[in-house]
Order: C-alpha cells, then sequence, then structure tokens
C-alpha cells in the first residue's frame, strides 16, 4: 500500500520503518525538520517507568524494559547502560520495602533482558557513589540500572533505518489537513493514499480539529529541564518534597541533566522553561545536594510537550500508553513514550495490515 505519515518524531519514524519492513510505499511528511520537537526533549532515558509500577501500569512497564534492552543493543554508539541511586532518607514518602518491592518486580519484567539486578547500599557507600549528597538523615540507596541515550541523535539513526528501507522523508511539508478517505492536503494541493497515519504527537489532535474531524482527549503537559555542572558519574531518582512526583537528576554528555517538571501547555503558548519551572527543579536538587545550585550555575535549559491520553486530573498521573483510533482511511496515533516506540510501531504495522483484509 501507498501511505502517508505524518510527523518525523520517534514514534513517526518507527511506525515508519516497521511498514516499510512489511512492503508498503511509504512517505514521512514533517513540518519542520525530524527530531525537532517532542522526541529531542526527552529525559534522555530508555527506561521502563519505574515509577509507573505505582500507577499499575504493568504491561507498559513490561514492554518498555524489553524495548529498552533492543535500543541499548542495537545502537551502542548511541546508548548505554547508567547506575542509577534512589537515596532512601528518615523522611521519604517512599519506604526502602515500598521500594524493594517495586525494584524486585522491575527486575522480574526485565527478565532475560535486564541489564542489571538492583542492590541495597548503606549510606557511607551511596555517600562514596555520589559525594555531593547530603548525609544527614540518609539511610541509604538502592542502585538500579536504566538506559540513557542522545534522543535526538538516537531517532536521526532511525530515520536512517528508514531511508534504508525506502522511505522517503520529507522535511520542511507541514500537511495542513486530512481526510478519512486518505487523502493529504500540502501546500502544493491535495494527494492521495491507501492510508494516512497521523502521528504528529501533541500536534495530532490540532490537525484533526482543522480537518473538521473527531478529536480524541489528550493532556499536553511540558516537561522543563536544566544543565548544570557535573557532580557525579551516577544518576539520581529522587522525591520532591512534600510531593509523590519524582525527578531525576543524571550525567549528561559531561554536565547534570536536571528534570523534569509537568505543567499543562498549551499549543498556541512558547513551549519554553519557565521561572517557576527553573525553581522549582532547584529547589529539589538543593534539597539533596550540597552545595546548592544558584540561577547562575545552570548553563542552559531546555523544554518539550507530551501528549498524554486524556482523562487525569493530574499530570503525574497521566498514562504514558499509548492508543490507535481509525476514521475511516486516517489512523490517528495518540500517546506513547520514547522507549516503546518500536512497540506502538508494531501496533500501527498490525492495524494497517488487518485494514487491507477488511
Amino acid at each position: 500500500m501507498k501511505l502517508a505519515i505524518v510527523g518525523g518524531g520517534i514514534n513517526g519514524l518507527s511506525s515508519a520503518w516497521q511498514l516499510a519492513l512489511a512492503g508498503h510505499q511509504v512517505t514521512v511528511f514533517e513540518r519542520d525538520t525530524l527530531m525537532a520537537a517532542t522526541s529531542s526533549a526527552s529525559s534522555k532515558l530508555l527506561h521502563g517507568g519505574l515509577r509507573y509500577l505505582e500507577q499499575g501500569e504493568f504491561r507498559l512497564v513490561r514492554e518498555a524494559l524489553q524495548e529498552r534492552r533492543w535500543w541499548l543493543k542495537k545502537a551502542p554508539q548511541l546508548t548505554r547502560r547508567l547506575p542509577i541511586l534512589y537515596p532512601i532518607y528518615s523522611d521519604s514518602r517512599r519506604s526502602r520495602w515500598q521500594l524493594k518491592i517495586g525494584l524486585w518486580l522491575y527486575d522480574a519484567f526485565a527478565g532475560r533482558k535486564g541489564i542489571g539486578r538492583h542492590r541495597w547500599l548503606n549510606a557511607a557507600q551511596a555517600l562514596r557513589c555520589s559525594a555531593t549528597l547530603k548525609a544527614e538523615g540518609l539511610l541509604g540507596a538502592y542502585l538500579f540500572f536504566d538506559g540513557q541515550m542522545d534522543d535526538r541523535k538516537l531517532g536521526l539513526w532511525m530515520a536512517a533505518q528508514c531511508s534504508k528501507a525506502g522511505v522517503q522523508l520529507s522535511e520542511h511539508s507541514p500537511v495542513i489537513q486530512v481526510s478519512t478517505d486518505g487523502r493529504i492536503l500540502l501546500e502544493s494541493g491535495w494527494q492521495q493514499y491507501d492510508r494516512v497515519i497521523n502521528v504528529a504527537g501533541p500536534w495530532s489532535q490540532q490537525l484533526l480539529a482543522k480537518s473538521g474531524l473527531e478529536q480524541q482527549p489528550l493532556d499536553l503537559v511540558r516537561g522543563s529541564h536544566l544543565l548544570l555542572p557535573p557532580i557525579s558519574r551516577y544518576g539520581h531518582m529522587l522525591e520532591v518534597p512534600a510531593e509523590a512526583r519524582i525527578i531525576f537528576v543524571l550525567p549528561y554528555q559531561g554536565n547534570t541533566l536536571l528534570g523534569t517538571t509537568e505543567v499543562r501547555q498549551q499549543l498556541d503558548e512558547p513551549i519554553a522553561c519557565s521561572a517557576e519551572e527553573r525553581d522549582y527543579l532547584l529547589a529539589t536538587y538543593n534539597h539533596y545536594f550540597q552545595p546548592a545550585a544558584k540561577p547562575d550555575d545552570v548553563l542552559a535549559d531546555f523544554a518539550g510537550v507530551r501528549p498524554l491520553l486524556g482523562g487525569s486530573e493530574n499530570a503525574s498521573k497521566a498514562s504514558r500508553e499509548y492508543q490507535l483510533n481509525w476514521q475511516g482511511q486516517l489512523l490517528t496515533v495518540s500517546g506513547g513514550k520514547w522507549t516503546t516506540a518500536r512497540a506502538l510501531a508494531r501496533q500501527v504495522r498490525q492495524a494497517v495490515s488487518e485494514s487491507a483484509t477488511e
């Protein structure tokens, strides 16, 4: 079949690759450049999502852990195994035993595709790993492992796989409208395809609205990050004081990556780290580390908008699952997370295949 994919982020590129491998003629239309928006503004982690276990998203975590291993194996030049500390203090919300159960499940779900089992470190051992952690009240830390990546370069690696498979990649080609009979409207006019796959991420529902088509509820959530000077070769998963949320403090390309926030976002608002988000992240960082980081220590910041499945009042509890929705010959993909892009793409391939036999 002749297929058009709208969106050149990681989900669009992964879907294009899977569909091309299945023998379809695929063109990706990206309004800007490939991997220019949400997909290159992540926390740079290839992970199962330890915190999603609290929300009961066992299927998603298991799938993500299997996919984590695939990315690490297939693109070792752009990925690496990262040791992460989860320190526990006397005033932590989550007990040592809660974390033990979660990490046991995390390792169990990874199974033979695990990249290292968790273990407990006493306070002295934790401080040897991360000397700038505050010692007062520190009971110890769990050490576990996840993957880290350069998200933009890894996405462009996927784009190269697409090209090898025969996908046509069309940048600076905004799709103005789509239709349920397989047409897309470009600046040059309407073009006909057998199927259109709308994988425009945060802009997928906006495209449906412009096309006069029914939309699915999406939560648009801005996640902001700061870059600080380096402190440790270990990553850190930290509870935000007085909240159930967690943030990451990670070594990244010679510096420290601090994030993320979860703030509701409208597409007509600037996608940028606000002063409030910067202060929030620095306050959390300073709760755990010494010396304190000041605003002048921030080397850079960046932000992206995540399209999460709608229906949750609390953005941090919104599902990272994904769903597919057909309207005639138009398939819209909603939600998803970076690590599971290839698994999502396999679902897209199956949906397109099944649509051809109906």
